[in-house]
């Protein structure tokens, strides 16, 4: 087995040996809301928002974008288990800002192992073999951070499977104070029918 899987397997027992109650936990999410965030590890949804288990659904992908992924989840977080507000916050520094869906397509044709930045851009530091099939994902980067949450806000609101009467609010987390920052024109475009 390898450290990370000990550690882990390790963390899981103690976290069983006082798991109490929890399992009675009701399917649906008790305070009736959802975030969609980013899967940034510094990222602790749970804390920034106050959350203990049962409490809400949270939704990561890379840059916390409303993914067709990402709007299906949202979608059966009402219709099936009565989430009635929910939240995109994406955060300050993210990596999703830092390359284009080119550049990404461009290291993954030379190879698939993980490539390395520096100061002249990102550089495919692997051997071969690559793959084109990455020219069939928009892999959703960022060029304005507060323009994604607005984008993605927007897109959420205008879906055909999402009611008017849940509001979508739009924040930006700061990594380097914690601080949720409205997106004033991402809340106004979200605001329920």
């Amino acid at each position: 087995m390898s450290q990370i899987l000990d550690e882990v397997l390790a963390a899981n027992a103690q976290y069983q040996a006082g798991f109490g109650d929890k399992g009675s936990l009701a399917l649906p999410p008790a305070r009736r809301f959802a975030i969609l965030t980013c899967m940034d590890a510094r990222l602790d949804p749970a804390k920034y928002a106050g959350l203990s288990e049962g409490d809400a659904h949270v939704i990561r992908n890379a840059g916390g974008r409303a993914s067709d992924d990402a709007i299906r989840s949202l979608v059966i977080s009402y219709k099936l288990l009565g989430t009635k507000e929910w939240f995109v916050i994406h955060h300050t520094d993210c990596g999703m800002q830092y390359f284009t869906d080119d550049i990404i397509r461009d290291l993954l044709s030379q190879s698939l192992e993980t490539a390395i930045v520096n100061e002249t851009g990102w550089h495919d530091v692997g051997q071969g073999p690559g793959s084109d099939e990455a020219r069939f994902i928009s892999f959703l980067t960022i060029r304005d951070l507060a323009g994604s949450v607005v984008e993605d806000v927007t897109r959420i609101r205008q879906h055909p499977l999402v009611p008017a009467n849940i509001p979508v609010y739009g924040y930006i987390y700061d990594v380097k104070s914690g601080q949720l920052i409205e997106v004033p024109e991402a809340t106004t475009a979200g605001r329920a029918a």
